[in-house]
């Protein structure tokens, strides 16, 4: 069933003003189906949440409003994807990853259907919506699944560039966005290499390796401890499988400590997967792991669980501190 919402609606227009990147996966599809990319898109009904309305209003004959059945739209992109076009099918990231993950796992990885799974209002930005809707577990269950790419974009520029290089990417991808209201951290057209990790800088004393939205909260804390002489560094880990492992190693060998920050359960997570690294590396740094620590995470607004879980700038600034005193 095709979507004959309008573009211009005044909900989609509200959403837009309140969350700036809400239309980034919507006009970079546009973007590349009008350079002739065989791109398809879908959502289960949640065109308005992510923002795929103004998609469907431009190429209507390419969208599919799926309704109130995730697990249906996963299995139906998988079948789209034998056809030759490049599907990429969006809703909430805790619907995705854990109430589709059957159907990921063998209609779309063991497949190895090029569908591009966009799982929105990830970790705990969904906030009141509370812990049904939170996705703190979707990093480690994604990336146990083989030939599975999983993806972080810490802001909306780093998701459009990904999107963009997603086109001639062989393997299935699922994607871990935020809720729209992520401040910048890179400029428009910044280059995307799946697997690679952007290195910022890296640390003496600390170097943070984020991925998704705490990069930006990361950087401003490692800039407050620069400030006062300590030798902080930082690395956007937005892919987080294939992990960059020579990135971690060269932190390893640079760093006395490494900190791993994410929005999500410390376990199975990015810290898990830098521990694992580690591990096997014999890298010499401590390695700390912040996130939410192995709990079903509160209800309140988003802001307010930012602060809660020190996933803020002060909460990263305040688990950092002891760390390179």
């Amino acid at each position: 069933m095709n979507s004959t919402l309008h573009p211009d609606s005044w909900q989609y227009r509200e959403l837009n003003k309140r969350a700036p990147s809400l239309s980034v996966l919507s006009d970079t599809l546009i973007e590349l189906a009008e350079a002739g990319h065989p791109v398809v898109a879908g959502t289960a009904d949640l065109q308005h949440s992510n923002g795929l309305t103004g998609f469907a209003g431009r190429f209507p004959e390419r969208f599919t409003q799926f309704g109130i059945s995730e697990q249906n739209m996963v299995s139906a992109a998988a079948g789209m994807a034998t056809t030759g076009v490049i599907p990429y099918v969006a809703t909430f990231a805790s619907f995705l990853a854990l109430l589709c993950c059957e159907q990921i796992r063998m209609d779309v990885a063991y497949c190895a259907q090029p569908v591009r799974l966009i799982g929105h209002h990830t970790g705990i930005s969904m906030g009141f919506y509370g812990t049904s809707h939170h996705a703190t577990e979707d990093i480690a269950i994604m990336r146990s699944i083989a030939d599975l790419t999983v993806v972080s974009p810490a802001d909306g520029p780093q998701f459009a560039a990904a999107l963009r290089a997603s086109v001639d990417y062989p393997q299935p991808i699922y994607f871990r966005i935020s809720r729209g209201h992520d401040p910048e951290v890179y400029a428009r057209d910044t280059p995307f290499e799946f697997g690679k990790a952007v290195i910022h800088e890296l640390g003496r004393d600390l170097t943070i390796i984020a991925t998704g939205m705490p990069v930006h909260p990361a950087r401003t804390a490692m800039r407050a401890l620069q400030e006062e002489g300590y030798s902080v560094g930082l690395i956007d880990m937005h892919t987080i499988k294939p992990l960059d492992r020579a990135a971690v190693m060269q932190a390893a060998k640079t760093s006395r400590v490494i900190l791993t920050v994410e929005e999500h359960n410390v376990l199975g997570g990015l810290g898990g997967a830098v521990a694992e690294v580690l591990a096997e590396e014999g890298g010499g740094a401590r390695l700390v792991r912040h996130g939410i620590r192995d709990e079903f995470s509160l209800i309140a607004r988003p802001t307010h669980l930012y602060r809660h879980y020190r996933l803020d700038a002060k909460g990263v600034e305040e688990i950092a501190r002891p760390l390179v005193a």
